[in-house]
Formats: structure tokens, sequence, C-alpha cells
């Protein structure tokens, strides 16, 4: 049988998942992790080498247990994490290590947008999409420009995690549509390079790789260097898009009213759009998936990380234990309030110096008040930036959930009595390889639209939601608007 492999390289895993063109099935599955490093605060960065090797490995992993079962492997699409930066020479070796979307270091580049350069910086997002913040390409490239300058001078390329793995199996620079978008520097309606952000930025187009839709294929000849992989020459490698807008795609959310809402380590709210939107006020961002597809929404720094924060530093419990704590509260968590910023934010604030509080604080409150207070002030935080997002897409009707939160019944649960709409899971968590796949029916002609792809998703569980909760938490997410607004 033949079949088609989405690759998801996120932050903490690259995974990959092999189905055939007609979905029908899981036919292989694996997942090598990551490790991130924090060489001084602020700092995010992965070593380029690491993520090939686990690219390496879960390729291979897949395409043995393909092969045991006389499958074979005929296109191989690619999603991704966004915003991150790896320096490069010209044969496509990395000069150092890749530069994460966490990575605060160019606080300083970003505010300068806002404030002293506003006008500039409201032009490049004009043309980008991109907000403006320390997670950008845009911005750590400038930093570079103005803290690392013989960095940029030995530079011969400067790519994303994507571009360096591209290369590596074809031996061409070239950048989908999606990541572009996210950079900071590419003009959407133009499809080029923006001349002002790369003035700003200080790097030149030729520095920059080739911009190619989404959908775009090239045929994989096996090399020395990749043999490990186990992929076959005439292997079609599809680019792909980011892991945000594939994690729509890949839940089915294509359609008006339908809203995704992705919690792993950092979370994100999205709608689908048919023609690019921007934000007067530059809180919401707006990448593109295909020609006519658009994914508009708004990033969080504080999702996963903050249960994994309640886990080992808060509790010292493992997470299981620590979601069974939260449930024996109620809604509200008796008035204890929690603004979850513990990594900086993204959407709504765009502040990467912004810090958590626990308010409201009462001799009554006890470590499982404070467990579900984050929960909850993780969710309140997202539907804030979501009434961000309604006010340009209009108002959802349901929400498609993933990320590793979808595994908590107890969190769906929670989010659905937030929003007072029905919260609908895949039958597979696994999103971005899903949308990848899906990507891969577009660029082959098995559907002529993405539309189309979409109808092919399997959905699992709906959790309807507690109209009492709803009202409940309508009176605290009042309460939590109130406190962030002093904030």
């Amino acid at each position: 049988m033949n079949c088609f492999v989405g690759v998801d390289v996120g932050t903490t895993n690259v995974k990959a998942l092999a189905m055939p063109a007609d979905l029908s099935q899981i036919l292989a599955h694996a997942s090598a992790p990551l490790t991130t490093l924090n060489p001084e605060p602020g700092y995010a960065e992965q070593d380029p080498a690491e993520i090939w090797a686990a690219f390496v490995q879960v390729i291979a992993e897949v395409s043995r247990e393909l092969a045991v079962n006389g499958h074979t492997i005929t296109h191989v699409a690619f999603c991704t994490a966004m915003h991150s930066v790896v320096p490069m020479n010209a044969d496509g070796s990395s000069i150092g290590n890749a530069i994460l979307w966490s990575d605060n270091r160019a606080e300083a580049q970003a505010k300068a947008l806002r404030t002293t350069q506003a006008e500039l910086g409201k032009a490049i997002y004009t043309q980008t999409g991109t907000p403006l913040h320390p997670m950008i390409p845009l911005c750590k490239l400038a930093w570079m420009r103005e803290h690392d300058p013989r960095t940029l001078r030995r530079t011969a390329r400067f790519g994303s995690i994507k571009e360096f793995l591209w290369y590596k199996l074809t031996g061409e620079f070239e950048i989908d549509f999606s990541i572009a978008t996210a950079t900071g520097l590419f003009d959407e309606s133009k499809r080029e390079w923006s001349n002002q952000a790369m003035d700003f930025a200080g790097v030149r187009a030729d520095q920059l790789s080739a911009p190619v839709p989404t959908t775009y294929q090239r045929s994989y000849q096996t090399r020395p260097e990749t043999a490990g992989t186990g992929l076959l020459s005439g292997v079609s490698l599809v680019i792909g898009a980011s892991d945000g807008c594939l994690a729509n795609l890949g839940a089915g959310a294509i359609k008006a009213g339908t809203a995704t809402l992705t919690i792993g380590t950092s979370g994100a709210i999205r709608q689908t759009v048919r023609k690019p939107l921007r934000d007067a006020e530059v809180r919401l961002f707006c990448y593109y998936l295909d020609e006519g597809y658009y994914v508009v929404g708004g990033p969080t720094n504080n999702g996963g990380n903050v249960l994994e924060w309640v886990t080992e530093k808060l509790t010292q419990q493992d997470t299981d234990a620590v979601l069974a704590e939260a449930e024996t509260i109620a809604p509200g968590s008796n008035g204890l309030l929690f603004l979850p910023y513990l990594q900086g934010e993204r959407a709504p604030l765009w502040d990467a110096s912004v810090r958590g509080a626990y308010l409201h604080v009462d001799w009554q409150h006890t470590r499982a008040h404070f467990v579900r207070s984050a929960l909850e002030g993780v969710l309140f935080n997202l539907l804030s930036i979501n009434e961000l997002l309604t006010d340009k897409t209009g108002p959802a009707r349901v929400i498609h959930a993933n990320g590793g939160f979808a595994q908590s019944d107890f969190w769906v649960q929670m989010l659905a009595d937030m929003a007072g709409i029905p919260v609908r899971l895949n039958a597979s968590n696994e999103s971005g390889s899903m949308g990848a796949i899906l990507l891969t029916l577009k660029a082959t002609g098995v559907v002529k639209t993405l539309d189309e792809a979409a109808e092919r998703v399997a959905f699992g569980k709906t959790f309807q939601p507690d109209l009492t909760r709803f009202k409940q938490y309508q009176t605290d997410f009042k309460r939590w608007e109130a406190a962030l607004r002093k904030l």
C-alpha cells in the first residue's frame, strides 16, 4: 500500500505519522524528544544536529515499520514550529544553535518597533501579518546585528529549522509561504521579502531562502549523508506549512465559525479565513496556509508549561495527581485568580517582560485551589485572545481542541464550560502531522480544495458545556479581565 508521511517538528518532539491516501488508518507512528538549551536568562536554543538526528530516527522507524508490512512511502510532508533562526554556511551546515520562538533576547528590538519606530513597525506588520515581538526572526536578526555582528557577517544563509532540514534533504534553500509569513520579513501580498523589514534586520535577500507555495514538491534523491532515513530515491517531499496553520487543517477547522484551540508547551486560538486580516492594534497574527486560506489568531507563551510548573515546582506531584487534585475544587477556585504569565507573553499583551501572579489569595485557599486556578488562568487568557479574534471573524460556534491538554477530559470540559460552546476532539491528537498529510492530498490532486481535505478528518469525543458552570465562569472571567486591565 502506498502511504503519506506527515512529519511534525515541534519544540519538545519530532513526530512522524504514516497513513494511506484514504486516511483509513494509522500505519506507523514514531516520536523522538528534543532538548531546549537556556545558556542565559531569556535565551532558548536547540542544537540543529540533534534536530536532524531526531528527524532521521523517526523517519527510519516509520520506514522500517511500513516496509515490514509491505507498505511504501510515496510522499513526506513537513509541519514545523515557527519563528526559529538557524545561521548557516553556504553548504547548509549550521554555524550555531537554532534560536527558538520562545527566546526573548530581542525584547529591546521588538519594543523599538512598537514605540520609537512605531510607524515602521506598523508598516512591517501590515506587509507581513506578524505581530512585533522578540519571537520573530525580524527582531532576532536585528538583535544579532547589534550584539553579534561577527555571526551576522559570517553567515551565508539565515533560515528556519524547516529550511535547515529541507536543505539537508534536497540541497536547496527554499521556504514555504506559511513559515515565511511568520518571520516578520515577508511581504505576503507581493510574495517576496520586504525591503523595509530586511533593512531593519540587517540582512539581504540573497541570505534568505527562495519562497515557494506550501504544496511545493521536490523529488528526494538518496545521498550518503541522508541514507539513514530509509527513504528511497523518488519519494516526493512536500514542503508543507507551519505548525499553527496545519493544526487548524488537521483539526478540520477550515469553515467559518470553527475555532481551533491548541495547548502544548505554549498555546494558541485560531480561525481560518479566506483573505488576509490585519488588526489595527497589531495584536493578532495572520499566516498563509494555502491560496485562499489564511489562519488568524493569537498565541500565548503560557500553556502546558504552566501545568509543568505546577507539577514540578508548586506541588512536586505527577500530572495525573495534580489534575485529580484540581478536580476536587469547584469552578472559580473560591475567588482565587491566576495570571499565567510565567514566561512573558505574546497575545494579548505582547510584552516579554510581564510576569504571572496569584490574586485574591485567602486563608481558605488550599494547594488544590492554587492548582485549579492555574489551569483556569491558562484558559481565561486564551479566551481573552478569542475576544480579539471574534471582533474580526465573528463568534465561534464550536472549538476543535488539540495538543497535550486534550488528553485531559477534565481540562477540556473546563474549556467547554468557560466558552459556553461545544468542544470537539479529533480521533487522532496528531493534528500537525495530520494537517501535513491533508495538505499532501491537495498537492497530489487527490482533493481539489482544503475544504474537501478537511472533510476527511475523523472526530472523537465532543464535550458539551454545563450552562450553570458557564454562568459562574462568565462572572469569574469579568473579574479576571479586570485584573488584567490593571496589569
